[in-house]
């Protein structure tokens, strides 16, 4: 029996059978949240005083359009201002492309497990979502993606580095990927951890997005850059896509204070201090990742912020349940995130969590 009370009035039966997205929860007593792929070091000075300048600021609606932004995000793209869309975190983006581009009886695609919004992306136009298993190695399947594609389809939305499993799409298999969408076939390549890939194979938004017009590659400020709470995202590609994008936008979604931050990352001072920010969390989910490998864990490629621990028959390379050891971390005053019958993400944190999380993962192993 369900624990969602009736609803007093006649809603849409798909929109109630849909899980509304989850955020990762504050931990009620002493310890580590893990759980929300969140940045652990605090916004940069030049942030801080950034967001202190604007907020005197604040009965004013931010400038139009954002130019000075929009520019500075463009320029490693190699293109212009227009061809550059910000919304209120990049999943805001998502929701707008999937509305603009599939309605009832269209299809879009998406691996599973993945980002856990995507499933109720096309709610509001009435298009089916259909999610593609990942493969054995917690990968994109991009030839059963392929093969998924019909005369239905609308979107395909791919999550580089995915979250929450960890792996990040190849620059080869993308091309040869690519050469199978249908030209009409809206892409969207899903990369809001990007800046912590360090796999010199992936594939890269930059180098790709003008090779195909039916492309559009996301970011958001919210993980590399600490942004979380300021809620910034943008989309780069075709003006006319992110036109269509815009027409279902929330309009003045996105705050001048957000903007002011998200200049201030971007400042060449605060993007060297940014750079060695991210190396380091880069390198501690390597550490972690070989750590939990040792444990005699089968922890995929990790490209993002996090690591995954998979949910296994017999608990052989992974765990047996997902649920049993986020409520080992609970119990310890940590938080992680689960996905029943899958596997459990881990955010890599502060330093000082990381012996933590393998002490907790030993004793759930009982090692």
């Amino acid at each position: 029996m369900s624990d969602t009370p009736a609803p007093p009035v006649r809603l849409r039966a798909d929109v109630l059978a849909t899980p509304a997205y989850r955020q990762g929860a504050t931990p009620t007593k002493p310890g580590f949240k893990l759980s929300s792929n969140e940045n652990p070091f605090e916004p940069l000075p030049g942030v801080l005083a950034a967001i202190t300048e604007r907020a005197g600021l604040s009965h004013r609606y931010a400038a139009a359009g954002m130019p000075e932004l929009r520019a500075a995000i463009a320029e490693p793209f190699g293109v212009d201002a227009g061809s550059v869309h910000l919304g209120a975190g990049s999943v805001t983006i998502l929701y707008q492309l999937v509305h603009a581009a599939a309605g009832p009886g269209d299809e879009y695609l998406y691996a599973w497990p993945s980002f856990e919004a995507y499933p109720a992306l096309g709610l509001a136009s009435g298009a089916t979502p259909v999610a593609v298993p990942l493969n054995a190695r917690a990968e994109h399947a991009l030839d059963a993606f392929a093969a998924a594609i019909t005369e239905r389809t609308r979107v395909v939305l791919l999550c580089s580095p995915n979250n929450p499993t960890g792996p990040a799409i190849g620059r080869a298999d993308f091309d040869r990927f690519m050469a199978r969408v249908p030209a009409d076939t809206l892409v969207v390549l899903d990369e809001a951890y990007r800046e912590f890939v360090t796999d010199p194979q992936a594939v890269r938004g930059e180098d790709v997005l003008r090779e195909h017009p039916n492309l559009v590659v996301l970011r958001t400020f919210s993980k590399a850059y600490g942004l979380a709470g300021l809620r910034i995202g943008y989309g780069v590609g075709d003006p006319a896509i992110l036109g269509a994008a815009a027409s279902v936008a929330v309009p003045l979604s996105v705050t001048g204070i957000a903007e002011s931050a998200a200049l201030a990352v971007l400042a060449p001072e605060a993007r060297e201090a940014g750079a060695e920010r991210i190396a380091a969390l880069a390198e501690r989910r390597d550490g972690l990742a070989a750590s939990l490998r040792e444990l005699g864990l089968d922890v995929p490629e990790a490209q993002g912020n996090f690591v995954w621990i998979r949910e296994t028959a017999a608990g052989e390379g992974g765990v047996e349940s997902a649920l049993a050891l986020a409520a080992d971390f609970a119990e310890a005053g940590t938080l992680v995130r689960p996905f029943a019958g899958h596997g459990v993400r881990i955010s890599v944190g502060e330093a000082e969590s990381v012996p933590e999380v393998l002490r907790v993962v030993a004793a759930h192993l009982g090692r």
